[in-house]
């Protein structure tokens, strides 16, 4: 099924929290008109509150810690589905199929992020504007592609 699931989770982990973190950046500082210190400190507001937002370089490097164990968590989610399931084994074992996947599970994560998680930590309702949905169809290349097409090139197609 899985020779070596680490690995597999390793490398599908890092190529995602990598490819997402850099979206994120480029479109803060770039399209947002914001800075990069500024998107990383604002992730580690969930964890730290609002002060982390002028709290210097120490948040923004707590708020990549927390972006990369988010990308942990999601790749862990889809191996073990992957593990689950045959059916999504044989879906993903086609370029059609890893592509297919992504565009339904990268809407999954940000809606669950923005819609649950994010209303949970911040404690306030998320605001559906372009950025929302910029993010919505961005994690589908960003986030869900190298997640799943990292995990199907470590996994048995039965």
């Amino acid at each position: 099924m899985i020779t070596n699931p680490l690995y597999v989770l390793i490398r599908a982990w890092l190529l995602t929290a990598v490819i997402d973190g850099l979206f994120s950046s480029v479109l803060n500082r770039f399209f947002y008109g914001s800075t990069v210190t500024r998107l990383w400190q604002g992730v580690a507001s969930a964890l730290l509150g609002k002060e982390a937002i002028d709290g210097g370089t120490t948040p923004a490097i707590i708020g990549v810690l927390v972006h990369f164990g988010v990308a942990l968590a999601w790749s862990t989610l889809f191996l073990l589905l992957a593990i689950q399931s045959s059916w999504l084994r044989r879906t993903i074992a086609s370029p059609a199929g890893v592509i297919g996947v992504a565009a339904v599970y990268g809407p999954i994560i940000w809606m669950a992020m923005s819609l649950a998680i994010f209303p949970l930590l911040f404690h306030r309702p998320t605001t559906m504007n372009v950025r929302w949905w910029i993010q919505l169809f961005g994690h589908i290349p960003f986030v869900a592609l190298p997640i799943v097409a990292m995990i199907s090139r470590g996994v048995a197609h039965d």
